[in-house]
């Protein structure tokens, strides 16, 4: 059903499945903050619904259930259907990595009897958006000694959170005649990490004592920062959003709701005509990037793996496979605001509660960086979203030399295969608290049902 309102054409039973569907989704992007954290909780979920390593197994048949995991940052996932693989595979592939600050590999110090940790950004953020909130650190160090060490502060409820200070209204006036891409500096992102010295340290005491508490909870020393990988994001859990519960809001719907709903797709099926296959990735948010980027050779890689487990090390087969397999991109979309309409094409923008939205391209501007799907390809989605009474709904990223961005489908799509962007409207895309619509989150997660089936 194309661009209609889900909520008007709504049962109760219906109305029920959507609310239920969320509670887990909300309890998913409140654990998983971080690529890391999303491997582990998918992993932990896809194990219990019988998915095994793909080292596990000798050969391939309909029905197998794989899963391989990459660096601790990406994880594929397969229903091995009754076609051979070379008949193509059906793909859903998310990123899920979202917008942060990074600390830096040097980074604590003291300045006027505080502990500051020196943070550098990811991905596209406005800064002022990261001041004065509560902030969480996760993330991972890792010691010499092959020691990993899991770091989670500010999200329990027993432990104290950080966070970035702001100058005060009163003394604002300079800094207010800024203009707001440089009203919070990049450098000035620092995490406040402590204010209380150590006894009998004359110089940098704060510094010292937050050395000794590290060592305290953690056994690390300064320098193991060099080999770690901490992530600040803002602490807490999602929550119901507006009076009605109609949205959630939480930190990192893009992407974590499209990859949330993948994977649930994939685990809700029985065994396909095609193999269906789940991919999340890492690093969208810089470029998909680095050997856990959806650059990387590991999902080609991981294709062959899977070709040779039936039979088939012929290079020509890899290749048909690739071509034969039919993908959707499963990203966010940018939802119109109505408090800044003025910079969507309103006729050619997502909307709360119309489903599903399918970009045929993205990019910015001339349609730059974009994968543009072929019509012939569209037009068998329609169909697919359509033959199942499934609400979409098309987008664009705002007018035309407003701005826009990028996903990973051109990435897929110079495997010569069919792919296009099919994912959930979002508002405030890429701030500290984003909005998701409940009924998009589900008919996006009824419509990846769908398309693994066809």
């Amino acid at each position: 059903m194309y661009a209609k309102n889900i909520w008007k054409d709504i049962n109760p039973e219906k109305t029920t499945k959507i609310y239920d569907f969320c509670e887990g989704y909300k309890n998913f992007i409140s654990v998983a903050k971080t690529e890391r954290l999303c491997v582990q909780e998918t992993l932990s979920i896809v194990k219990e619904n019988g998915y095994k390593e793909l080292k596990e197994f000798n050969s391939l048949k309909p029905g197998d259930k794989v899963y391989v995991t990459n660096k601790n940052k990406n994880i594929a996932l397969f229903l091995i259907g009754n076609k051979h693989i070379t008949e193509g595979i059906r793909v859903l592939g998310a990123h899920i990595d979202s917008p942060r600050l990074d600390i830096k590999q040097n980074p604590l110090y003291e300045k006027e009897e505080f502990a500051l940790l020196d943070t550098h950004y990811y991905g596209g953020i406005k800064k002022y958006q990261w001041v004065t909130i509560p902030l969480a650190i996760h993330g991972v160090i890792c010691k010499k000694d092959g020691t990993n060490i899991s770091v989670n502060i500010g999200d329990d409820e027993s432990d104290p959170v950080v966070g970035i200070s702001d100058l005060l209204i009163h003394l604002s006036a300079d800094q207010l005649k800024k203009t707001a891409n440089v009203v919070i500096e990049g450098e000035n992102l620092d995490v406040t990490f402590g204010s209380i010295p150590l006894k009998d340290k004359e110089k940098d005491a704060v510094k010292a004592n937050i050395l000794k508490l590290l060592k305290e909870k953690y056994d690390i020393e300064e320098e193991d920062f060099v080999s770690s990988e901490l992530e600040v994001v803002p602490a807490g859990k999602a929550r119901d959003y507006g009076f009605d519960r109609s949205m959630v809001a939480g930190y990192g719907h893009d992407d974590r709701a499209c990859a949330y709903t993948s994977f649930k797709a994939i685990l809700d099926i029985d065994t396909p005509e095609y193999t269906a296959c789940c991919i999340l990735v890492d690093k969208e948010e810089i470029g998909s990037v680095g050997a856990t980027g959806a650059q990387s050779l590991f999902f080609e890689n991981t294709i062959a793996e899977l070709l040779a487990l039936t039979g088939k090390t012929n290079y020509l087969d890899l290749k048909h496979a690739m071509t034969n397999s039919k993908m959707l991109s499963s990203d966010v979309s940018a939802a119109l605001d109505p408090l800044y309409d003025s910079v969507s094409d309103k006729k050619n923008n997502a909307k709360f509660g119309y489903g599903i939205v399918f970009n045929k391209y993205t990019g910015s501007r001339g349609k730059s960086g974009s994968n543009d799907s072929n019509p012939e390809y569209v037009a068998w989605v329609r169909n697919i979203m359509d033959s199942n009474n499934i609400h979409y709904q098309t987008s664009e990223l705002g007018k035309v030399d407003q701005g826009g961005g990028g996903t990973i489908a051109y990435i897929l799509a110079n495997y010569n295969m069919n792919v296009v962007d099919a994912g959930i409207p979002v508002l405030n895309m890429h701030a500290p608290m984003e909005i998701a619509s409940k009924a998009d989150i589900y008919e996006a997660y009824v419509a990846y049902k769908a398309f693994l089936t066809k």
